[in-house]
């Protein structure tokens, strides 16, 4: 069996460690770009402007490698390279150590086109245009990036550092786990409080509708120089002598130069 090696030293690497392939692309272009004028990113249209800015058409691959740790906090370091290489033997042409999100970036006209930060022979360091024909491919290469951050802890998922897997949990934060235990012992109750149950409320003010505010109308107060909480003083009604005698005094029709008889004006 053959050992591995560095994607990019080529240096021979640990019997135990493991690599595993997270994308692949048997096709894509790569320009030589100008360099970046604007912080906001990269336009793809001045790429492709200039047939001569394609300098290589190349096989694409995404390499996770793994090299088991015991003093890693998850147990194993892991390293992604992002490689170009020829579709014909394989041979590398340039490879970006993929260490931060910005080691690639998407091109702000076109979802198909990524500026890559690659190292070449020697360590030079230079930034490379790369294009698919397919935007399938261009799609699955940017959820697998997207898969990668998440390995190397740079979306820090549940508080993963970078360079571990998300879901190990370092012995810090495990003790601290282990610290915080909210399970009932034994002998131990909870006790729930019911909000407003065995609670006496105030009385809700009373509302008085109109037939009761009618027949509750209130009598006139007593006149002054009555006694207090005395009911007012109401003359007793006339006796019948009284009543004739009122009448008696009243003169009648005739007297009055009126002829209601038989005759009348107004028979």
């Amino acid at each position: 069996m053959a050992s591995l090696v560095d994607p990019i030293t080529g240096a021979k690497l640990p019997a135990d460690a493991i690599q595993r392939i997270l994308f692949v692309a048997p096709k894509v272009f790569v320009y030589a770009i100008p360099p970046i004028t604007s912080t906001k990113g990269f336009n793809a249209a001045s790429w492709t402007a200039d047939p001569k800015s394609q300098i290589f058409t190349a096989r694409i691959r995404i390499l996770e490698t793994a090299i088991p740790n015991p003093a890693a906090p998850s147990g194993e370091n892991i390293s992604i390279h992002v490689l170009l290489e020829s579709p014909a033997d394989g041979a590398l042409f340039a490879g970006c150590p993929y260490t931060h999100q910005t080691s690639i970036e998407q091109a702000l006209d076109s979802s198909r086109f990524f500026a890559v930060r690659v190292v070449g022979d020697g360590g030079m360091k230079a930034t490379l245009g790369i294009g698919f024909e397919e935007r399938s491919d261009a799609f699955d290469f940017s959820v697998s990036l997207q898969d990668a951050r998440r390995s190397l802890g740079l979306e820090n998922p549940g508080g993963a550092a970078p360079g571990q897997r998300p879901g190990k949990a370092t012995p810090a934060k495990a003790a601290e786990a282990e610290k915080k235990d909210f399970s009932l012992k034994e002998g131990e109750t909870i006790t729930v409080n019911l909000g407003g149950r065995g609670r006496r409320h105030a009385a809700a003010p009373k509302v008085q509708t109109d037939e009761q505010a009618l027949f509750s109308i209130k009598p006139p107060p007593p006149p002054s120089g009555a006694p207090s909480g005395a009911m007012p003083f109401l003359p007793p009604p006339p006796s019948a002598k009284q009543v004739k005698a009122k009448q008696a005094a009243q003169p009648s029709a005739q007297d009055l130069g009126f002829d209601d008889g038989e005759f009348g004006e107004f028979q």
